[in-house]
């Protein structure tokens, strides 16, 4: 399985028109809008997860492609670095 990320979203997008997208390039497994926590709004970006051979047609797809007048990021997501932490320690 792949996540991929998907930037550059319109706001309007729904998860449902997004599988819709991605179900032309295979079996999509799942879908997430990414929102802010504080006040509900949507980021602008999200996840699909494919299998892996249908996630490389997408992304190979999908990559710049025009969705309500923005041209769409589309990659193998990354993981989210780890630890770090910041601002000082007090002791």
């Amino acid at each position: 399985m792949s996540k991929i990320y998907v930037g550059n979203l319109p706001f309007s997008v729904t998860e449902d028109s997004l599988r819709t997208l991605f179900s032309q390039h295979g079996t999509v497994e799942s879908v997430a809008l990414i929102s802010d926590r504080e006040t509900g709004q949507p980021r602008g970006f999200g996840f699909v997860e494919m299998p892996r051979a249908d996630a490389a047609r997408a992304i190979q797809s999908l990559n710049g492609q025009d969705m309500g007048g923005r041209a769409l990021k589309v990659n193998e997501a990354q993981d989210k670095p780890r630890g770090g932490g910041g601002g000082q320690r007090r002791w």
